[in-house]
């Protein structure tokens, strides 16, 4: 009964449509029958009218309507005498939006989980009459340095470092890994992640809103509240489609001599395949992209990337995985490999580099105890800064700690391997060599990429050429731009075609170029939060073959699309013919039109599945 009063509340003229069809139909058995005709077509004319200034309201802000066919309908039908005609033309207007409504909740299902599965609450340690206790609060009322209890099963409020000796972790809603993560006392959990068995205590190092998961949520309702072109192509087809119904519609009581044949026409030339089905398409696209662990921003995206024809790589942490394998320890005069590890482990805990992470683990493989931190900051593009008490450690790119620490060596590297330098106030403390690995799906995601029609690729990274070069080779990349820092990123992109672009990246350094590309690509689950923002789609699973994924949604989806408007289109002509022969009377035409309208509103819901061509194609690829 609840449900009724709030679906009741919620469309109130599809009710009133129901209510007033019913008391018609009772009244036919009974001798005031007479009263149904006025009845019915006094209550199809309001609706008319209530319509017409809806549309006029519409045109005044520049929006060529479709609703004029419907008022003109109705009118008609009453005009003629086909009073329930009218009135099951009501019904799709009145219904229209119920029918969107439900078809929009149903594409939204994936974007919807994403945004109820976010924290709402976390309990907070505070102090009960000397003792120690803890108190349930919002999550939004989570400050830098509170400590928090998280209970077995229970999803980590904010972003937190770690305060007991170790944990388990489920991070498959933000990563896509199936499997629980441990993490041990210093290390940074983030926001979505689901503890193991064990009660664990955090301390909260970001508020909600700068958590990961909350940013994720963010990320949902934005694109949520966007439209695509695609979307408002009911504006591009309304003029044509309204002009041919309506000379259709004259041709025919032309021809016949019948008004009723006017009426006839117009019941079928129904509108709602331009209206809904584009809208439905692309916010099942959404959902589908979703699923997948990509958050498009948009429908607008969406029909980017259906037209992407060159894609350009970032290297670490997007083609490479970002957890590089530790090869050797340089120390400095005066400093031994376990300090070097320590200094750079400590500091690298505050970074969002995706190479902090292989840091800290080759701090952990040595059991190497990190050292309390009092402040860090992150610099973009260039490392980070941590203060500790024996002074501020700094880690990061040769450049950068040569500008604050006297005496700095550059590694001596071999094909493939990177540096990691690290300083101690102006002490020159070591260096860090390590060797990316390639992603296991790089290569077959650039062959995927070249199947959907990719015409240029290329591989664009602030490393060395040394380092670069070997992993283009091996994935089929021969375009590769290394030693770029930010400003010449952007330069490239801005000069490369064929267009449209998309930039595949991660990390601070590469905001500026996903925000320059046609359509930036950020592999968020484990790059920073000025990259997520900067992109237009971000992988919250790490894995790089969603880059593929995600054009070979835009293409379908607008495929999708384009197919449910013109198969609305055709449907409902031909039977604009049909009904200017004579052969389709006004009240079977109605129902004829709800039939399309259904139609294409289904077609468009396919956007919400992968085509079944589409595993086959992948399936003889990997073979």
């Amino acid at each position: 009964m609840k449900r009724l009063r709030t679906a009741i509340r919620a469309y109130p003229f599809v009710f009133a449509t129901l209510l007033v069809a019913i008391v018609g139909l009772l009244l036919l058995l009974t001798p005031a029958h007479r009263l149904v005709p006025w009845l019915v077509s006094a209550y199809a004319i309001g609706i008319a009218v209530w319509q017409a200034v809806g549309m006029i309201r519409s045109l005044l802000r520049g929006h060529a309507g479709l609703d004029i066919l419907a008022v003109t309908a109705i009118v008609a039908t009453v005009a003629v005498g086909e009073y329930w005609a009218a009135l099951v033309v009501v019904l799709m207007l009145t219904g229209g939006e119920a029918l969107e409504d439900y078809a929009q909740h149903r594409s939204q299902r994936e974007l919807t989980a994403l945004l109820s599965r976010a924290p709402q609450q976390a309990r907070r340690e505070i102090e009960i009459d000397g003792a120690p206790g803890f108190e349930t609060i919002d999550v939004d009322d989570v400050a830098v340095g509170d400590v928090l209890l998280v209970r077995p099963g229970e999803l980590v409020p904010v972003d937190a470092v770690l305060l007991d000796e170790a944990a388990a972790f489920d991070e498959s809603s933000l990563t896509g890994e199936s499997l629980p993560v441990e993490r041990v006392a210093g290390e940074m959990v983030a926001s979505g992640a689901v503890n193991g068995r064990a009660a664990v205590r955090m301390r909260a190092v970001a508020v909600a809103d700068d958590s990961q998961y909350q940013q994720i949520v963010t990320l949902v309702r934005e694109a949520q509240e966007s439209r695509a072109t695609t979307v408002r192509l009911a504006d591009r087809y309304a003029v044509p489609f309204t002009l041919l119904s309506l000379a259709i519609a004259a041709a025919a009581w032309g021809v016949s001599g019948e008004a009723v044949r006017f009426a006839e026409v117009l019941v079928v030339a129904t509108p709602c395949p331009l209206l809904i089905a584009a809208p439905v398409a692309f916010l099942g696209g959404m959902s589908r992209a979703a699923k997948a662990g990509l958050i498009v921003k948009g429908g607008s995206v969406l029909e980017q990337l259906a037209r992407v024809r060159s894609v350009a790589f970032d290297k670490t942490g997007t083609l490479t995985t970002g957890r590089p394998e530790p090869r050797r320890v340089e120390p400095a005069a005066g400093f031994d490999e376990d300090e070097v590890l320590r200094l750079a482990a400590s500091a690298e805990v505050y970074s969002s580099h995706v190479l902090s992470g292989a840091v800290i683990q080759a701090a952990k493989l040595r059991d190497v105890e990190l050292l309390p931190v009092e402040a860090a900051e992150e610099h973009a593009t260039n490392g980070v800064a941590a203060r500790i008490s024996s002074g501020v450690v700094r880690v990061g790119k040769p450049a950068w700690i040569a500008e604050h620490a006297k005496g700095m060596v550059r590694a001596r590297l071999e094909a493939g391997e990177l540096a990691i330098y690290v300083s101690l106030d102006d002490r020159f403390v070591g260096t860090i060599v390590m060797r990316d690995r390639l992603r296991g799906d790089a290569a077959s995601t650039v062959a995927e990429m070249r199947a959907l029609g990719v015409e240029r690729m290329a591989m664009v990274t602030g490393d060395v050429a040394a380092t670069a070069a070997p992993f283009a080779a091996e994935i089929g990349i021969e375009e590769v731009h290394a030693e770029c820092r930010p400003a010449d990123k952007v330069r490239i992109i801005a000069g490369m075609g064929p267009r449209p672009l998309m930039m595949v990246g991660d990390g601070l350094n590469d905001a500026p170029v996903l925000a320059a590309a046609d359509v930036g690509f950020a592999m968020g689950a484990k790059g920073a939060t000025a990259a997520s923002e900067s992109a237009d789609v971000v992988n919250r699973f790490d894995r790089i073959s969603g880059a593929a994924e995600a054009v070979r949604i835009g293409r379908d989806t607008v495929r999708i699309a384009l197919q449910s408007i013109w198969l609305g289109i055709v449907i409902s002509v031909g039977l604009m013919v049909v009904a200017a022969l004579g052969f389709l009377p006004a009240l079977v035409g109605a129902w004829l039109q709800e039939a399309v309208d259904l139609i294409a509103i289904l077609g468009a819901l396919r956007a919400l599945r992968a085509p079944r061509h589409s595993s086959g194609e992948r399936r003889t690829r990997r073979r």
